[in-house]
């Protein structure tokens, strides 16, 4: 374009009705060039928004999928691997980090069920920021009121529990030194005062419990057995807003799945999220994003689905078309690693919880969001509970992309202004 742009066809057609023919071509190649690049970027923008996250880790796939079986299922042989020893966080603090903003939803119009993985750097594993305050107000409380029925580590799950343990210690005063400092016999908060001894024995609490006060995150290990299946065998789950440790622990990772009824998981998922488990290694980490719609302002505990310690809770229980004020936005960063010593499989499981009033306000986020719900088929809208909100939420984003539009947005600029998941 920039070669059309410069042509002149002087000295070259002299004849007045040839000049004007050659500018009229020269005018019509811009044209069709121009509209053949906005056509371009639409259907680029399409197909890299077409397949957004999704409630629950679901399909992976790995590069040695296709690998032949190397070792004995449930043997774990140790791993030289060491994690690196992190940075510390570029001007972090307590009172101004915020939340980083992510927002990992994509346009439609279609919904595809996928793992949604990427690689992150082990620097990046665990993230704090200033609403550690808060989390920590809510473990502590969550710990004292519920304890066993949110944190417990099998037998056959300490070692991993421990190693996890020993890995935070290490990595949170490197990372977070303002907010952490290592000691002999582990590490103490410099915020709350709390001190940590990792060296104990008996340790002071279960170990998982005790990383639960360390992060933001909510915590899960599983453990491969002979049959070559992964089991939640440990876990501190104090926020999860939508699931029990109880209902879950012990399970193997396919049953986790099928007795939530995650959309679509034998039929796509299955089968390659084992093979991403059985082959992950200790020098690699990956991340995911998930979003939710929560009709309550509970971090911890959803209460619109039903009471915490009924038998069963479910969408059922939801109040219908509840004022747009009570919808919160729910999203998780979920990374997994694999601890080199045992071979346990860490979830880290880090929540966002912001009132949808609030992102709204975000450019192109009402667009954005309106049409990734409306995507959503039935299946996933059953998961996610869209009837008792869908009516309420849609009309609201729709008024606030109109708002956006009308204050001059560019909508095909959203691409330069963001990057998936935020």
């Amino acid at each position: 374009m920039e070669r059309l742009r410069g042509f002149t066809p002087s000295g070259v057609l002299q004849d007045s009705h040839v000049r004007h023919y050659a500018g009229a071509l020269v005018l019509s190649v811009l044209v069709v060039t121009a509209l053949g690049v906005h056509l371009w970027k639409r259907q680029t923008r399409a197909q890299n928004n077409s397949s957004p996250s999704t409630p629950i880790l679901e399909k992976g796939t790995h590069r040695d999928a296709a690998r032949p079986q190397t070792r004995t299922w449930g043997r774990w042989e140790r791993s030289d691997f060491v994690m690196p020893r992190p940075e510390p966080y570029p001007a972090w603090s307590l009172e101004h980090t915020k939340p980083l903003p992510y927002r990992p939803f994509r346009y439609g119009p279609k919904y595809n069920v996928t793992m949604g993985l990427r690689t992150v750097k082990h620097e990046d594993w665990i993230e704090l920021d200033n609403d550690f305050p808060r989390f920590h107000a809510d473990k502590k409380q969550r710990i004292e009121e519920r304890g066993s029925k949110c944190c417990h580590t099998a037998p056959e799950a300490y070692p991993a529990a421990m190693e996890l343990l020993e890995e935070l210690t290490e990595y949170l005063p490197a990372r977070y030194p303002s907010l952490y400092r290592r000691t002999q016999r582990g590490l103490d908060n410099l915020w709350s005062g709390e001190t940590f001894d990792i060296t104990a024995r008996p340790l002071a609490e279960d170990p998982m419990q005790m990383c639960a006060r360390l992060v933001q995150d909510d915590l899960a290990i599983m453990i491969e057995k002979e049959d070559g299946q992964y089991y939640l065998l440990a876990g501190a789950i104090l926020l999860a807003g939508f699931w029990r440790l109880t209902d879950k622990l012990g399970m193997p990772l396919s049953e986790i799945h099928t007795s939530g009824s995650v959309p679509q998981y034998k039929e796509k998922l299955e089968k390659g999220m084992m093979n991403f488990f059985r082959r992950l290694k200790p020098e690699e980490m990956v991340a995911r994003n998930n979003y939710f719609v929560q009709v309550d302002d509970e971090l911890a505990w959803s209460w619109s689905i039903g009471d915490e310690d009924a038998a069963l809770v479910s969408w059922s229980t939801a109040e219908k078309n509840r004022a747009i004020q009570h919808h919160h936005f729910r999203s998780e960063r979920q990374t997994l690693r694999r601890l080199p010593r045992s071979g346990g499989v860490v979830f880290t499981i880090r929540t966002y919880f912001h009132p949808m009033t609030e992102i709204a306000e975000e450019d192109y986020v009402p667009g954005r969001l309106a049409s990734a719900v409306r995507s959503w088929g039935d299946d996933v809208s059953r998961y996610k509970g869209k009837d008792k909100y869908g009516a309420v939420l849609l009309e609201y984003l729709d008024s606030k992309h109109e708002e956006q539009l009308a204050r001059g947005l560019d909508v095909e600029g959203e691409d330069e202004a963001r990057a998936y998941p935020f």
